[in-house]
């Protein structure tokens, strides 16, 4: 038992102590000049770094928490107009006919063109301001969420279907009522899949154009030759996308498992 407790105890340890090690030969690695501070920040400096952008602007023109804020609010509106179309649109396609015949055509055109492909459309339409963000997130998130909300109501268990039919039940109800409790894992996967493909372009849309934004802050730290600042941005990008993903997850968790009680 006492054996069992320490393993346990770990293997809780074990992803901490990764980090750690990382840090240390990463350190390592730039202080001894294996790879020259030029092109490489060390840990030290992008936390020194860190601390230096949370209240001064320059050389990049906005503190810290503002890039943050910028991308979050670029982010998360994007995203959630993508989930406020693709998820409806996706399970309305996978039980409607009517619905999948019309929309399924133009989504498969759609489909296989790359979130950045839009970006010069988007800079002529909404110019470098948060529509033509909010436009590139959208078209990179909302692929995802039709996908996975369609197949999710394509894998309902045929035999529930045939059982409320039975019973008496209209197809809306059974749409309702089972494809959608049903298909609800498959649309949660889909939102994770699509915070990270929406992430990725709004990175990639403040790299290009953008005056605020943590790409912003990367492309400046480049134009700057500042690699603690690209690495800050880089670092700042990972840790913002996790806190969102883990909030959707827990999200997930409890809408999922309401469902199943």
């Amino acid at each position: 038992m006492a054996n069992e407790n320490d393993h346990e105890r770990i293997l809780k340890y074990l992803p901490y102590l990764s980090i750690f090690l990382l840090l240390i030969v990463w350190e390592l690695i730039v202080d001894l000049g294996v790879v020259p501070k030029t092109l490489l920040a060390s840990p030290v400096q992008v936390v020194k770094l860190f601390f230096l952008k949370l209240n001064m602007a320059d050389p990049d023109g906005a503190v810290l928490s503002v890039h943050v804020w910028t991308s979050l609010k670029e982010a998360l509106l994007g995203y959630l107009l993508a989930l406020a179309i693709g998820i409806p649109l996706g399970l309305a396609m996978g039980w409607f006919v009517v619905v999948e015949g019309l929309a399924r055509p133009i989504f498969e055109m759609i489909r296989p063109i790359p979130p950045v492909a839009w970006i010069p459309l988007a800079i002529f339409w909404f110019g470098i301001g948060l529509p033509g963000k909010v436009f590139i997130i959208w078209a990179s998130g909302v692929v995802p969420c039709v996908i996975n909300s369609f197949v999710g109501v394509r894998m309902t268990n045929p035999t529930f279907i045939r059982m409320a039919r039975t019973y008496g039940a209209s197809d809306w109800e059974i749409f309702k009522q089972i494809c959608i409790p049903s298909a609800l894992p498959m649309v949660f996967g889909g939102l994770q899949v699509a915070l990270a493909a929406s992430w990725t372009a709004l990175v990639a849309a403040e790299l290009i154009a953008a005056d605020t934004g943590l790409g912003f802050l990367i492309t400046m730290g480049r134009r700057l030759l500042m690699p603690d600042m690209i690495v800050l941005g880089m670092i700042m990008v990972g840790l913002t996308g996790v806190v969102i993903g883990i909030i959707v997850d827990r999200i997930e968790r409890k809408l999922v498992a309401g469902v199943r009680r």
